[in-house]
């Protein structure tokens, strides 16, 4: 059995992230909450809506010619959300004793709202105001999506989404998938997917290709361990073509195999929505990747048999 292992990243619905349009969903969403109708839920209070004037400074800030000027705008709409975040927190309180399913829900998601929207304005004012560094892994990208990573593809892009590990064998039948967490190195994946592979389908494979992000002497040493025959890193890394396979033509064999992954790859994403997930919740995400590769094996299959 001879596999190939390659990752790519499937984005999340979600706009491009910036500190003010996220503001501006703080803003937009708690007041879209408190302004349902008062019979459905039972609650008297009153508040001023600041959409209007949210959006405005939004798009002052999105409009602005230079960063001097942007910055300038930053204050009034944290102090903006700040305020209309407090009328949230004064809802949850009065819903703290609430036992009505309805009053409940509501109540939970405020408090989700709330707490995305502290963390937002917490690393805009770190971000914008003090000029501070904020790692990715502290970033809220979406207040809808918060499970999202910010994936950045070496000096390319940068995408929104989760990053996925795919096995794919000889005839494009995808036969394992991990949706990451983060943006781990390629590097550090080899061992968990061959893994993967022993425990799904009872032994290492045979021969392995994968591109030169997993290369290292570490997987080599430990797929040849495991009784990996022939291992072919698309770029060698400072390996030997003796290390990794038995002949200089089994080498070649192999990369020119694992090159079809990019077109599974490319399949998948064409044809069956894999370069975007449009369901909602990161468990949602998962099934959204399983549900794509499902339906792609189900037609390799079908083809197959023709």
């Amino acid at each position: 059995m001879q596999t190939r292992i390659d990752c790519t990243v499937v984005t999340c619905n979600i706009h491009e992230p910036s500190d003010s349009t996220l503001l501006w969903d703080a803003v937009r969403v708690i007041t879209r909450i408190l302004t349902q109708p008062r019979d459905e839920t039972g609650l008297s209070f009153s508040f001023s809506d600041y959409t209007p004037k949210a959006k405005r400074t939004m798009l002052a800030i999105r409009n602005a010619k230079n960063m001097e000027t942007r910055k300038s705008l930053y204050p009034e709409l944290l102090k903006i959300t700040q305020k209309v975040v407090g009328y949230a927190g004064h809802v949850i309180h009065l819903l703290q004793n609430a036992t009505l399913p309805y009053r409940v829900a509501l109540r939970e998601d405020l408090k989700r709202i709330v707490s995305l929207s502290h963390r937002v304005m917490d690393q805009t004012a770190r971000r914008v105001l003090h000029g501070e560094a904020v790692p990715a892994e502290e970033k809220v990208v979406s207040l809808f999506e918060p499970h999202t990573d910010i994936i950045k593809k070496d000096r390319r892009e940068t995408l929104y989404g989760h990053k996925i590990c795919l096995s794919v064998g000889r005839s494009n039948l995808v036969t394992d998938c991990i949706v990451l967490e983060g943006n781990p190195a390629d590097v550090t994946l080899v061992e968990e997917m061959l893994h993967r592979h022993d425990q799904i389908y009872g032994r290492y494979p045979l021969k392995v290709a994968m591109d030169g992000g997993f290369a290292s002497k570490k997987n080599l040493r430990f797929a040849k361990s495991n009784h990996v025959k022939d291992v072919c890193f698309a770029k060698k890394r400072g390996l030997t073509t003796d290390q990794m396979c038995r002949s200089d033509y089994v080498y070649k064999k192999l990369r020119r195999f694992r090159a079809g992954i990019e077109s599974a790859i490319s399949w998948l994403k064409r044809c069956f929505g894999l370069d975007r997930c449009t369901w909602k919740s990161h468990l949602s995400f998962q099934s959204y990747v399983w549900a794509s590769i499902v339906s792609a094996n189900l037609l390799t299959l079908a083809r197959s048999q023709k």
